[in-house]
């Protein structure tokens, strides 16, 4: 017979069997995909990365130096940040441990940059730079207290995070150069005497200004300053050890059993 005279009665059944084969083909493709799309966990959209405004230097030049004799064989540090967009400087020199009742002393000298017009007024720069210690109890001084550097504005404080201390803040700042020399100066049980934090700060040199001369001069007329501990004549009486000045090791081991 003739293919035209075949009729699609003839063709109907091969091309069901086709059509099915093809529809049976999708659905489970159709299955496969959506049981792998349930059994894969969508992935998490990335959290945002909380980036400080001031990057620690990795290798830091000390270009200060706060020598004490009395506290040797405390514990050093030595830290440099610089500020992310402008082209601010801070050098924070620790010395003891923080994390103990004995001293700790803590100073920053910060070289402002265009990051800031400004420094923020005294109590509220101890403030924020002890905020990780959760300052309470906050007495701001009556009388800014005499050092080489001139007064420095001052505040007591209490910590509530950790072991308790109690801290004596400071801060001096100067608009030309716009520098400013910070910290804080703690123990357990009682407020160090602000004496002995002049004295300490008496010891706190510069060893290098680099390009900027004015830092220069600004610590070497701090030198002119210098009481030496009380002792005013630097030629007949260089700076004594100032015993009071790290009672931790005037008290010394305590003795065997």
């Amino acid at each position: 017979m003739h293919p035209a005279l075949h009729s699609w009665r003839d063709e109907w059944p091969g091309q069901a069997v086709r059509l099915m084969a093809y529809v049976g083909g999708l659905t489970l493709l159709s299955i496969g995909a959506a049981a792998l799309f349930r059994s894969t966990p969508l992935t998490p959209p990335i959290a945002a990365v909380d980036r400080s405004d001031w990057i620690t230097v990795d290798r830091p030049f000390p270009a200060f130096a706060l020598s004490i004799p009395e506290a040797a064989g405390q514990p050093e540090s030595y830290t440099i940040r610089r500020h992310r967009s402008g082209d601010g400087r801070k050098d924070i020199l620790g010395l003891g441990d923080p994390d103990a009742l004995t001293p700790y002393l803590e100073v920053t000298i910060y070289r402002a940059g265009s990051e800031i017009a400004r420094f923020a007024p005294p109590v509220e720069t101890i403030v924020t730079d002890a905020a990780a210690l959760g300052p309470v109890n906050v007495t701001p001084a009556t009388e800014p207290l005499a050092t080489k550097f001139g007064p420095l504005a001052m505040a007591r404080f209490e910590t509530s995070q950790g072991a308790q201390h109690f801290c004596l803040g400071f801060v001096r700042s100067y608009d030309d150069p716009m520098l400013q020399i910070s910290g804080r100066f703690c123990q357990g049980e009682s407020f160090i005497a602000d004496s002995t934090l002049s004295c300490a700060l008496d010891r706190l040199t510069l060893l290098y200004a680099g390009s900027e001369p004015k830092i220069g001069a600004l610590f070497a007329h701090a030198e002119l300053n210098r009481s030496f501990c009380g002792q005013r004549d630097p030629l007949m009486t260089p700076t004594p050890k100032y015993r009071a000045l790290w009672k931790a090791l005037e008290m010394g081991p305590p003795p065997p059993r």
